[in-house]
């Protein structure tokens, strides 16, 4: 069985969550989110954990 699980919804969801939990570390978790995608896009989605 092949499972493939997308990074984008998943960092999302954590970082909502963190948000919720600790609203004072907004600032962070954006720059974090950001700069996660930014590297998922530049790289096509194909980053091999």
């Amino acid at each position: 069985m092949n499972l493939q699980l997308s990074l984008a919804p998943l960092v999302s969801l954590i970082a909502g969550i963190l948000i919720l939990v600790m609203p004072r570390l907004l600032n962070l978790i954006v720059a974090i989110y950001l700069i996660v995608i930014g590297l998922i896009g530049l790289f096509g989605g194909h980053l091999h954990l």
